[in-house]
């Protein structure tokens, strides 16, 4: 028999409402030991009685839910009883009394993707989903949790299915002279792979940036409008702000959300031959930041031409024309003015535009979702190569199953269980 796991599943702490969870075989004649309903006890009901937590009593509500309908696919019972830190360990301390064990980080999740009810990318989606930090890294989470990529994975590998099913049918009949069709179906269907894969690969630095935010970085020269941009998109004085050039000697960070993205901004030292040894150690911070940066926002002035050898040649820039209340600067993206807001909602726009771009149906968020795709398309490249060549089917067998190996680790029916439980102790116990 599967052992009954218990946990709190809510924050512990002053609140309206705790919940305990139950989930195994024999949950719910355990919980009716501790419940004062008596009657038949429905499906997905939820019950008001008297909960037994063994020193004392409290009234909440039960509810029952019949495997397989439940959310990891075992009999699970959930008490909700009044919030605050006491009651709940009661609860729940009564239910290991009875016989249930204390459940592990993340198990109830796990025991949900080993049951079928979900995979192993829409647990991390949910992972995901809790740890959010933005709006767009919740739909991000979301998408993984509705098993979007794993959809796209497993219609990947019916593609894949289908070229080893052809290549097996030459192999076994060998007589009917079909391997020139058969390549070149094959390698229709991996071109299509191939391309599929392109674009999940390129999503992954949309990925990133939802999880870790688009590094935004302000630079130009000394007292081109910096801090005072940085300020005024912030909505609050964070930089320091002065007439005399030279204000900002360090790097200095805020964050703030555009259509649900988070973007880090970073306030630097004005690009320029350093005097002193602080102010030149400054500037190699502000050079380091802009290098790293995912976004570049150049603060230009009027005679000051924007030096190539100074941005990453890679790097999305927007030039930004600042105190454009005092004057209206020439071949800029944008003019904003600090003082009075002008330009801020466009130079916004533009920054979602260029800095994250659109999000996506299918995300490509967690680093092992990247290495399965990248190595699923290497194999699918090398497949092709073979094709092209003339060599033997059994030689790009080898490689079309590489690539539906890798593709399965999305759903998690092709990775270790090393990997599945490193993702479990991710969560929380009760999750």
């Amino acid at each position: 028999m599967e052992e009954i796991i218990a946990a709190i599943a809510t924050p512990q702490g002053r609140g309206g409402v705790a919940v305990v969870r139950l989930s195994g075989e024999g949950a719910l004649p355990l919980a009716r030991k501790m419940f004062s309903r008596k009657g038949e006890f429905v499906p997905n009901t939820l019950y008001v009685g008297e909960i037994d937590c063994g020193a004392f009593y409290d009234h909440g509500m039960c509810v029952w839910f019949r495997a397989p309908k439940s959310f990891t696919g075992e009999e699970v019972v959930e008490f909700h009883c009044h919030g605050g830190v006491e009651i709940a360990r009661g609860v729940l301390s009564q239910a290991l009394s009875l016989g249930a064990r204390l459940a592990e980080r993340g198990e109830f999740t796990k025991r949900a993707f080993l049951n079928g009810k979900l995979s192993l990318s829409a647990a991390e989606g949910m992972a995901d989903m809790i740890d959010a930090e933005s709006q767009a890294q919740v739909r991000a989470g979301y998408s993984l949790y509705t098993e979007k990529l794993t959809k796209e994975g497993k219609r990947l590998q019916d593609l894949l299915t289908t070229c080893l099913a052809g290549i097996d049918a030459d192999l076994d009949y060998p007589e009917e002279d079909l391997q020139a069709d058969t390549a070149a179906e094959v390698l229709q269907k991996l071109q299509e792979v191939e391309g599929a894969l392109q674009a999940l690969l390129k999503q992954y630095r949309a990925g990133r940036k939802i999880k870790s935010g688009v590094s935004a970085v302000l630079c130009g020269k000394p007292n081109a409008g910096k801090s005072s941009l940085f300020n005024a998109l912030l909505g609050y004085d964070r930089s320091i702000v002065t007439d005399i050039p030279g204000t900002t000697r360090d790097t200095v960070e805020g964050t703030l959300e555009i259509q649900g993205v988070r973007f880090n901004l970073i306030d630097t030292a004005g690009l320029r031959e350093g005097t002193d040894t602080v102010e030149r150690e400054g500037i190699r911070r502000a050079e380091l930041a802009v290098k790293n940066a995912d976004l570049i926002l150049w603060l230009k002035e009027d005679g000051v031409a924007q030096a190539d050898s100074e941005l990453p040649p890679d790097t999305p820039v927007i030039t930004v024309g600042a105190k454009c209340d005092l004057a209206k600067k020439k071949g800029c993206d944008v003019l904003v003015s600090s003082v009075t807001g002008e330009g801020l909602d466009e130079l916004k726009e533009l920054m979602y535009e260029r800095g994250f771009g659109r999000e996506s149906d299918v995300f490509v968020l967690e680093e092992r979702h990247y290495r399965a795709a990248s190595d699923a398309y290497e194999a699918v490249l090398r497949a092709e190569r073979s094709v092209r060549d003339g060599l033997p089917a059994e030689l790009y067998a080898e490689e079309v199953h590489a690539a539906w190996v890798a593709l399965g680790a999305f759903s998690g029916e092709t990775a270790s269980e090393a990997v599945i439980s490193e993702i479990f102790e991710k969560f929380c116990v009760g999750k």
